[in-house]
């Protein structure tokens, strides 16, 4: 292609410091907690999975040191994994769950089981996030690494 190289996704999120899949992540979250289109809770989202799949547009586990010992959360998350692939839905792993709780909490209630985090889509279906297209980019990519539940690090304030 006469010396020009395409960057992928990824690679343009390392070389660009002021976009990346973490600074995406929570955008997008944001944005959807505004417009309220996010489920907290692994129950919760088991819940809206089974009753509206279609609904379901992204979906984020977290894990802490609670993980590592609860082995029904760990087979809560390997029947999310599955159902988000069986649906085609973009899933992401987050390793810092209390940063997850601060973007996606408020101040009155702390969410206690933010294990797993689902953005739906709004229902007059008529909208465009920049950054969940991002994230559907990226989570693309990394299953064509074989990479089919990528880690992102989310950024502190």
């Amino acid at each position: 292609m006469n010396g020009v190289r395409i960057l992928t996704l990824q690679e343009s999120f390392i070389q660009s410091p002021n976009s990346s899949p973490g600074k995406s992540l929570k955008e997008a979250l944001l944005c959807a907690q505004s417009e309220e289109r996010l489920t907290v809770g692994v129950y919760e989202s088991a819940k809206i999975m089974t009753e509206d799949p279609d609904s379901v547009s992204f979906c984020v586990l977290a894990m802490d040191e609670e993980f590592e010992c609860d082995i029904a959360l760990q087979i809560h998350f390997t029947l999310i994994q599955s159902f988000c692939f069986d649906n085609d839905i973009s899933i992401v792993r987050v390793s810092d769950m209390q940063r997850l709780v601060e973007i996606v909490g408020d101040k009155a209630e702390q969410f206690e089981d933010a294990h797993c985090v689902l953005i739906t889509n709004p229902a007059d279906g008529s909208w465009e996030d920049p950054a969940l297209e991002k994230l559907h980019l990226f989570c693309e990519e990394s299953r064509h690494l074989n990479d089919w539940v990528p880690e992102i690090s989310l950024p502190e304030r």
